[in-house]
């Protein structure tokens, strides 16, 4: 496989030219990435020349409604779905809590249940969690207290009677970062008759997702952790979706990516979102990938995850290697995104500062993982620190942040 161009990468984020964002290695990724230039660029058009009720008779309103299509069109033919199964929203947590309000009306009254984990951030299951109020059982696919993974046996055993008809759960945890194998897990609800919404937020950044090898029914993201503009994105499968009760407009019901939109959409963002499809095509084109969106979006992905594994190596060794801190998650570079959570046994924010000072920006606390960190025994008023790196983190980054760890820690 051909090696990804760094220099190349790079040059397609202009925060590396920022004299303010420069200055620092920077590893706080999982709370937000860069934006590419291409998203920045389709931005300040929308807002100079398009900033205007899309879709009208009239030239800036034609190709602010032509964008807005362009962005979808091209999302969807990336992950493998069809364009009215991509919808936009504000945030990642606006969409799945108006996805839960469909699922409280589609379960009301019936003997029926659904099943979180204590692996997510809040979003994927706090609004979950209340359908309890209304009836509906709620079961808990636990983690290992000790390693943070979920065990599939585990849930096998939750759907054994044939009740459950829903099933949330990561892609990764924005804590524990081990890659959940979905593809296996959607396999086990389709067995037991049951649909699936998986919170790609941590994953996607990673590498756009493959929806139609997944499975799921519903795959959950934000553009702003994917080099995007600040909204969610929501790709919802055709079949569950319509069988869903809408949530817009009556009128709007119809159509599968307005049903789950109650509020008007930022037209301006979802018009910039095409500018992740336009780096994914840059970044095939510039690396010899060729083929269809979907083939070309696969080839960066694999790109991604390798110069990823690659670079986050060396940190988790050298973490492993110390006594003094709990490595959250697995060791092994290939298992997990590479977003490394750090429980030091005291207060960690102090030590996020005193890096911020040497040169590292990251951060630290428990990140909304109250359920996962809890679970394995972390103080919340301590917290963990956290480093997350993405494909444009460099080796020489990922140097210096061991250094100045060496000389905090």
């Amino acid at each position: 496989m051909t090696a990804l161009d760094l220099t190349f990468v790079r040059a397609q984020f202009p925060a590396f030219a920022s004299p303010v964002l420069s200055t620092h290695a920077f590893f706080e990724n999982a709370g937000g990435s860069f934006p590419c230039r291409q998203v920045v660029d389709r931005l300040h058009r929308f807002y100079t020349d398009r900033k205007v009720q899309p879709y009208a008779p009239y030239p800036g309103a034609q190709a602010g409604g032509a964008e807005m299509d362009e962005a979808r069109e091209r999302l969807a033919a990336m992950m493998g779905v069809a364009r009215h199964e991509v919808a936009f929203g504000p945030s990642t947590s606006a969409n799945t809590y108006v996805l839960a309000q469909a699922v409280r009306k589609w379960l009301s009254g019936r003997d029926l249940a659904i099943v979180v984990t204590d692996q997510d951030h809040e979003a994927n299951s706090g609004v979950w969690r209340r359908l309890a109020d209304e009836g509906i059982e709620v079961r808990e696919w636990r983690l290992d207290p000790a390693t943070g993974s979920l065990d599939p046996a585990a849930l096998e055993a939750l759907l054994a009677d044939g009740k459950v008809r829903l099933i949330c759960f990561p892609h990764c945890s924005n804590v524990v970062a081990e890659i959940n194998d979905v593809a296996a897990i959607c396999a086990l609800a389709r067995a037991a008759g049951a649909r699936t919404v998986v919170d790609g937020v941590s994953y996607a950044p990673h590498g756009f997702p493959d929806i139609p090898a997944l499975g799921c029914d519903v795959y959950l993201f934000s553009a702003y952790k994917t080099y995007g503009p600040h909204q969610g994105i929501m790709v919802i499968r055709e079949g569950f979706g319509m069988e869903l009760p809408g949530q817009a407009h009556f009128f709007n019901n119809g159509t599968l990516y307005k049903r789950f939109t109650p509020a008007g959409p930022d037209h301006a963002q979802i018009a910039a979102c095409a500018g992740m499809a336009d780096l994914i095509d840059a970044l095939a084109a510039h690396h010899g990938i060729a083929g269809d969106p979907a083939a070309r979006n696969r080839g960066v992905h694999d790109l991604m995850r390798a110069q990823e594994v690659a670079v986050i190596a060396p940190l988790l060794d050298y973490l492993a290697g110390r006594n003094d801190l709990r490595l959250i998650g697995p060791r092994d570079a290939a298992r997990r995104a590479p977003t490394v959570a750090v429980d030091l046994g005291r207060a960690a924010e102090p030590v996020s500062e005193e890096l911020g000072r040497r040169g590292i920006a990251c951060w630290a606390g428990d990140f909304y993982a109250v359920r996962p960190l809890t679970a394995m025994g972390v103080d919340l008023e301590k917290g963990v620190l956290r480093m997350s790196a993405v494909h444009y983190t460099s080796a020489g980054d990922v140097d210096r942040l061991i250094a100045a760890l060496d000389a905090v820690l």
